[in-house]
């Protein structure tokens, strides 16, 4: 009977799969959603239920883009520790996401690929299969990590090179995903993880923007509660340094010789709705946009040639070296300057030196090499050559040639180092699952993956995870 259902299965989704295939990437801070066949364009949706304390207004995932001031935002998140947790908190999100209210959508008629944390716990995934199946009857779906949706990218094109002919995906690759609760690193070998040298370090962009919280308060203004602001403004101010102690050095010099400094205005919800740092252009995103509206994801520029243009901004981020003197001019009277100094490079070095604070914990080159150094030794010097960047803090200026640099001193000189980074790291996983489900030369393997809600409403969850588990 199960092989039956399972070549009904196949008959269902050979015609016309992809155009009815909804992939998201189930991020704990933010959701990338959209159809395989949108021309690779995504949505991005906050993963979470916000209170406004001015407005006195709940706002739930997409709806925050309706927000008018965004002091003192109190956040309800799903995920606790990189585990979703709150299933209320959730499922109040999904429900605007699956029922057609965030982008259009019918469950009976569509397939769903979502991505779930590393080394999910079974009753959490098993959750997972009850909501999608039960509670909104999506016709098929599958499920799988983010590192794993990112592996069926095309990864030599970060290199400036071409996949192999009659190869559809690289052999092996190690992704690093470091995103809102933890960074991840996860080895791959013919597609699948390899279990023994996944690590994760405690690290992520909450840590980071909480760390900021604690700094700026203590040295400037009470921003504690200001979450999303700080968050703000850690995107806009904050790189990595690829010359710790020398630009430490820097900062201490008198605001004239210390090219470090910034000035960021704070926006007043007013006259102003988005902070900028002064002597830069001001951003012209929308708060729309900001708070998640579609991305172009679209790869037919050379990846490399962007990854060229993120060096050279991280260059300047050591820092803004033409622009100290025009910064240092007077603010306006109704402006609120938050001036950012060493904090800028020192709170992304947690990355790198989780001992700054106080945690026992390797940083992200030495995680790297210690997983590398449990796989076969036969296959080390491939995974030093394909090392892929993924996830918000990847975004940080810097963030590629300190891990280039720091591996390169690491590793023994007879492997090659490659680090590739996209030029959109937060959508890579989005773009891979979507050459998954798109693909022909993927078919038959997404095909071998999806379980029927006929399927699951027959067998349960057993089914799901014995299918999904063997693509890992």
């Amino acid at each position: 009977m199960q092989h039956a259902l399972y070549l009904d299965t196949i008959h269902q989704f050979t015609s016309n799969m992809a155009s009815r295939t909804l992939v998201v990437d189930n991020g704990a801070s933010t959701i990338k959603c959209g159809y395989a066949d949108s021309d690779k364009t995504y949505k991005i949706i906050p993963n979470n239920i916000t209170r406004s304390k001015v407005e006195r207004k709940t706002f739930v995932g997409d709806q925050l883009e309706t927000c008018k001031d965004f002091s003192g935002l109190y956040y309800r998140l799903p995920f606790e520790k990189g585990l979703l947790t709150s299933w209320d908190v959730e499922k109040q999100v999904w429900d605007r996401l699956f029922k057609g209210k965030a982008i259009p959508c019918e469950p009976s008629t569509t397939t769903l690929l979502i991505s779930e944390p590393i080394l999910n716990l079974p009753n959490i995934a098993t959750t997972y299969d009850q909501l999608v199946f039960e509670e909104y009857g999506f016709q098929s779906y599958t499920r799988m990590s983010a590192p794993q949706m990112a592996m069926y990218n095309e990864i030599p094109k970060l290199y400036g090179q071409r996949l192999t002919s009659g190869k559809k995906r690289v052999d092996c690759a190690l992704v690093v995903d470091s995103g809102y609760s933890f960074t991840h690193i996860v080895p791959f070998w013919k597609g699948k993880p390899i279990l023994v040298g996944i690590r994760r370090i405690n690290v992520g962009g909450k840590l980071l923007t909480n760390h900021l919280k604690e700094i700026i308060s203590f040295r400037s203004w009470n921003m504690m509660d200001e979450t999303h602001l700080v968050n703000e403004v850690k995107e806009a101010c904050c790189f990595v340094s690829n010359k710790f102690w020398e630009e430490l050095d820097i900062c201490k010099k008198s605001p004239r010789a210390n090219k470090i400094l910034q000035h960021y205005v704070l926006p007043d919800y007013s006259a102003q709705q988005t902070g900028y740092v002064k002597g830069k252009p001001k951003a012209k995103k929308s708060r729309k946009a900001k708070a998640g509206n579609n991305m172009d994801i679209d790869a037919d520029k050379s990846d490399q040639e962007d990854e060229d243009e993120v060096e050279e901004e991280s260059d300047l981020s050591s820092a803004d070296e033409e622009e100290s003197d025009v910064e240092m001019a007077s603010a306006d009277v109704d402006e609120q300057v938050l001036t950012m100094n060493n904090e800028r490079f020192t709170v992304p070095e947690i990355l790198f030196h989780p001992s700054d604070i106080g945690m026992e914990q390797a940083g992200i080159p030495e995680a790297i090499v210690d997983a590398i150094s449990v796989c076969d030794e036969e296959i080390q010097g491939m995974l030093y050559a394909n090392v892929v960047l993924i996830g918000g803090n990847s975004k940080l200026p810097g963030f590629k040639k300190r891990v280039a640099n720091d591996l390169r001193q690491l590793v023994a000189s007879e492997y090659e180092v490659r680090v590739g980074i996209d030029k959109d790291p937060l959508g890579y996983a989005w773009k891979g699952a979507t050459r998954l489900a798109n693909m022909d030369e993927f078919a038959s393997e997404f095909k071998s993956r999806l379980v029927t809600r006929a399927e699951y409403l027959e067998t349960g969850s057993a089914l799901c995870e014995s299918r999904f588990r063997s693509g890992v």
